[in-house]
């Protein structure tokens, strides 16, 4: 499925450069510059997530957030969650790493539900890189 997704991007990238070559030059300009303005946020957060899975192994995850943590593991998730400055896109990936290191599906939920509905502290670092649309 990746492969198709990348087949598809380089053709509409060469038809863009075929159709118009200074916008779609423009455009990879300003790509690169959000790129760039966000990669030191993204950077961050990718090391505390290194040191968080360094200092709390799998089975120490497992025993606070996992699936048999039940109402007490699912309500640390939400505090989790809530207190949490995480930007958007790094959230979802994060939650996938909680799982795979044996985090519960339930505590996961929780856990993205309120980081996303308590994302008014990163508010404003959204705000500043992606803009207010």
């Amino acid at each position: 499925m990746v492969k198709i997704l990348y087949i598809f991007t380089t053709v509409l990238v060469v038809f863009s450069l075929i159709k118009n070559k200074a916008k779609t030059k423009q455009a990879f300009i300003k790509a690169w510059k959000s790129f760039s303005n966000i990669l030191p946020l993204f950077f961050a957060v990718l090391i505390l997530v290194v040191l968080i899975l360094a200092i709390f192994n799998a089975h120490l995850i497992s025993s606070i957030i996992g699936s048999e943590s039940g109402f007490v593991g699912t309500f640390f998730a939400s505090l989790l969650g809530a207190l949490a400055i995480i930007p958007s896109f790094v959230a979802l990936p994060l939650a996938q790493i909680l799982v795979d290191n044996g985090a519960g599906y339930t505590q996961i939920g929780a856990f993205v539900s309120t980081l996303f509905w308590v994302q008014l502290a990163s508010l404003p670092i959204e705000i500043k890189y992606f803009g207010k649309k």
